[in-house]
């Protein structure tokens, strides 16, 4: 004889305080100046993660089984300059939220 699941007595709640705005993405993004930084950002690191590990061994991600990111290297909330070639690297989706994160902490501390 199998047993039957009862439905939970309560169900869940929403409990977050603050609903947060959905993200918007900024108009500069869809540049023809920026498309095109970020296809020659990908396209110089052969569509391959540029992120070093402190082995000194470079990420294995890439196109096209990953998805990859043209990253600034230095923020433009940073003074980072949006279509500088010196001022981009290639980044798996891992390494580029690693780094989103740690920079926006350093900011947050810093302000």
């Amino acid at each position: 004889m199998a047993l039957k699941t009862l439905r939970p007595v309560v169900l869940p709640a929403d409990t977050r305080t603050t609903r947060l705005p959905p993200k918007v993405k900024d108009p500069i993004y869809n540049t023809p100046e920026f498309m095109a930084w970020r296809i020659m950002v990908v396209k110089r690191a052969g569509y391959r993660c540029e992120a070093v590990d402190h082995h000194g061994l470079r990420c294995s991600k890439g196109q096209p089984e990953h998805r990859v990111y043209a990253d600034h290297i230095r923020e433009l909330k940073d003074g980072g300059a949006l279509t500088d070639p010196a001022n981009g690297q290639c980044l798996c989706y891992s390494h580029h939220t690693t780094k989103t994160i740690e920079q926006r902490v350093r900011r947050y501390r810093n302000s």
